[in-house]
């Protein structure tokens, strides 16, 4: 008999998510395993892939519609059946839709239309964020070729897009009207819609900086052996290293030497981490992630290495699982590669610090009482001072420093 489909909870404690795109047509035949829509969470896409076979019989939502975790989202019929009493299944389920079928043959019955009379669309890989943009400025994602990971389309594909398309615009004779303060001022920006993650981060953020009572701590980490380091090791590694990926292992090998820091805070009480599991921070077109690298205290660096780049670009694809972002007992945030020298990062609770890492410059110094050219990274720890007391954050942050400064150490 026919089955409900509804919203599962695709992230730990979420009350709600949207349905981002349907993958499937009303009509199509459904195999266990097929993916029937894409969900999106607050911190990435995910597919929802069917329990069992059947067809779609109708689809309850429209794209795009936040639905709450466990409502009915679609309906699946088994093989054979034509139509059934959407109302009574419904009823029967204790539930209710959300919002009305536009499509729907009648008000409480489903229909399935042969197969040949419902063509497939071909499936458009794209952002949620370009999805949105596209949507407003009134664009085809189907005729736009994606510049992102596999040609998914993402925002600079929509901007590309809307840029080409203004100058068509502006030779159409403009219709005139009137030029009032509201009128000017409505015309001074474009507004777009925020995203689950971008809602998620705001609020986090927020009650981080609020209620986490957050001190800084500062050092300024000499490089020179460890860039000789790198660069001998790329000389001759199949896969080349970078500065993040030292200082990643630095910050879980100094948290295995100090594991006191590697705590994090809970109002039931305090969490003593068994590994270091490094979250590193990376920006997307939809907001920032902090996918995990588990237990690299353990890892080789070329793992370590190899995990961050797989990690960002299905971060930056909107395809990662919900068990690689979620956790983490350290964050590190890296903002080097844009040349920033120094900043101080917003604690991701529960965990009780962050490591903000600058651009490693070439600066004075005065060794053995000589002044000479030096290369220098300065990096700010940012700490819970409910769960790290000041002289335990400066015992990890020099072990940090001594890492990076004799950085063969980290790797033996």
């Amino acid at each position: 008999m026919a089955t409900l489909l509804r919203m599962p909870e695709v992230a730990a404690n979420a009350t709600q998510a949207t349905l981002q795109a349907w993958t499937k047509n009303e009509g199509d035949t459904i195999a266990v395993g097929d993916c029937i829509a894409e969900i999106e969470t607050d911190k990435a896409v995910v597919e929802l892939n069917a329990d069992t076979a059947g067809v779609l019989g109708r689809r309850l939502v429209a794209a795009g519609q936040d639905v709450e975790v466990g409502a009915p989202i679609g309906v699946l019929l088994v093989n054979g059946e034509t139509s059934v009493d959407i109302d009574a299944l419904i009823a029967a389920a204790g539930g209710s839709v959300q919002a009305p079928h536009a499509e729907a043959a009648s008000a409480g019955e489903a229909v399935v239309a042969p197969k040949a009379a419902r063509p497939q669309a071909a499936r458009i890989f794209a952002s949620p964020l370009a999805r949105r943009l596209a949507a407003q400025r009134g664009l085809d994602l189907a005729a736009l070729r994606g510049s992102g990971p596999n040609g998914r389309i993402v925002k600079r594909d929509i901007e590309l897009a809307a840029t080409v398309a203004t100058p068509a615009a502006a030779s159409t004779p403009a219709v005139a009207r009137p030029s009032t303060p509201q009128a000017q001022a409505a015309e001074a920006f474009t507004e777009v819609p925020h995203s689950n993650m971008r809602r998620t981060i705001a609020r986090r953020l927020s009650e981080s900086k609020s209620t986490i009572p957050h001190f800084y701590l500062t050092a300024d980490c000499r490089m020179e052996r460890l860039l000789a380091l790198r660069a001998e090791i790329n000389a001759n590694a199949p896969r080349k290293i970078s500065v993040n990926d030292f200082i990643v292992r630095a910050v879980a090998v100094a948290l295995r030497e100090v594991p006191a820091a590697n705590v994090g805070w809970t109002d039931a009480g305090m969490r003593h981490y068994r590994q270091a599991d490094i979250a590193v921070a990376v920006s997307t077109d939809a907001g920032l992630i902090t996918p995990i690298v588990r237990g690299a205290d353990q890892k080789p660096l070329s793992c370590i290495s190899a995990e961050i780049a797989d990690l960002a670009t299905r971060a930056r694809a909107s395809q990662l699982r919900p068990e690689e972002y979620q956790g983490g007992s350290f964050s590190v945030s890296n903002l080097g590669m844009f040349g920033v020298s120094e900043f101080s990062a917003i604690i991701n609770p529960p965990q009780a610090a962050i490591l903000a890492v600058g651009a490693t410059q070439a600066v004075p110094v005065v060794e053995d009482g000589e002044l000479k050219a030096g290369q220098v990274m300065r990096c700010t720890l940012s700490v819970d001072h409910r769960a790290i007391d000041g002289a335990l954050a400066a015992q990890w942050l020099a072990a940090f420093k001594r890492l990076l400064e004799n950085p063969l150490s980290m790797l033996i």
